[in-house]
């Protein structure tokens, strides 16, 4: 079945399409303290809440990428619903084909939870990195292992090792490229257990009323096991955090 499609049916019930909550997600935003007229973009951007949040908060000029034209669709209806006037775009395309205007001339460049979009974290902060201006925000979204995941594990969750690193060397990846660590946004078992419990109670809810649809014995199948390696494995492996980087001056 088509992916956008499945991850539509699985995430109807979020708002925040990755493990954090609302609450840390608006303390984030909080805690930019962007200026006026600031220029931002948001790689992978789900339905578009970080984008439509900072446009809650503060007068920004932004961009939301996404591959999924469902997910699209609902940031358009999202952003006309709560900030109609808002100076913010979103636009169905591959995010690695994004570039600014001009290199290095953003405010803000992030990328929650889609890292393969660029290729991996290391990769990611490269491109964010290149995005933005001194002093401006780099926001990465990433898992990281919690201790070594079991074999039995990875192929279940159709992961490699090599895909994830720590916590602490996800914060190294940046600092390795010019970008001081700020602050990290972790995510708790409770974020995590909202963010899994969603899918399945969502799936659930589309089993009920689309009982004809001829990719429900797909998005069942497919949902049941993810929710049995969850919680087999991947609650005591996997973590997630939102590490906020900021870019340093020249020469520093």
């Amino acid at each position: 079945m088509d992916n956008w499609k499945f991850f539509d049916i699985t995430h109807r019930e979020h708002v925040v399409c990755n493990p954090t909550s609302e609450e840390k997600l608006a303390r984030m935003v909080k805690l930019l303290r962007l200026p006026d007229d600031a220029q931002v973009v948001d790689i992978a951007c789900g339905k578009g809440e970080f984008l439509i949040r900072l446009a809650e908060v503060y007068r920004v000029r932004g961009i939301g990428v996404d591959l999924s034209p469902f997910f699209t669709a609902e940031a358009h209806k999202r952003l006309d619903a709560r900030a109609p006037g808002a100076s913010i775009t979103f636009t169905e395309m591959d995010g690695s084909d994004f570039e600014p205007d001009e290199p290095h001339s953003l405010d803000l460049a992030s990328c929650i939870g889609a890292s393969w979009v660029f290729g991996g974290h290391a990769r990611t902060l490269d491109a964010l990195a290149g995005m933005v201006k001194p002093g401006g925000w780099v926001i990465a979204g990433e898992p990281y292992w919690l201790k070594e995941p079991s074999q039995d594990y990875l192929e279940a969750a159709e992961v490699a090792r090599e895909d994830f690193g720590s916590h602490a060397s996800n914060a190294q990846a940046g600092e390795q490229r010019g970008l001081d660590l700020v602050h990290t946004i972790v995510s708790s078992l409770d974020d995590w257990d909202r963010y899994e419990g969603l899918q399945w109670y969502a799936a659930d809810e589309y089993a009920r009323s689309h009982p004809d649809d001829p990719d429900l014995a797909e998005v069942v199948e497919r949902v049941r096991g993810a929710k049995a390696a969850y919680l087999r494995w991947g609650r005591d492996t996997l973590g997630w955090a939102i590490y906020m980087f900021r870019a340093r001056p020249a020469g520093q």
